[in-house]
């Protein structure tokens, strides 16, 4: 599975108990900035990916951005910074 994201778009792994999961996608929403997110514990093979991202820490919120590279649980305004 490919979860680098198109142009604009950043791919958010994220879990279902994990509130700065939640901040970071209510800021994005009220934002407008478009996101896909993926739940690490529903999909197979993207904890590891996220492990590998953060250093064997499977820290979430991890978001992939279009040119490949990944931040752990950014600001709202580190992310616009990265699209813009």
């Amino acid at each position: 599975m490919d979860f680098v994201p198109a142009s604009g778009m950043i791919t958010m792994f994220t879990t279902t108990w994990c509130g700065y999961c939640s901040r970071l996608k209510s800021q994005l929403d009220r934002a407008g900035i478009g996101y896909t997110e993926v739940n690490v514990e529903q999909v197979d093979g993207t904890s590891e990916l996220v492990m590998s991202l953060n250093g064997g820490n499977r820290t979430v919120p991890t978001v992939l951005f279009p040119d490949g590279s990944a931040a752990t649980n950014p600001s709202l305004a580190h992310i616009q910074t990265k699209l813009a």
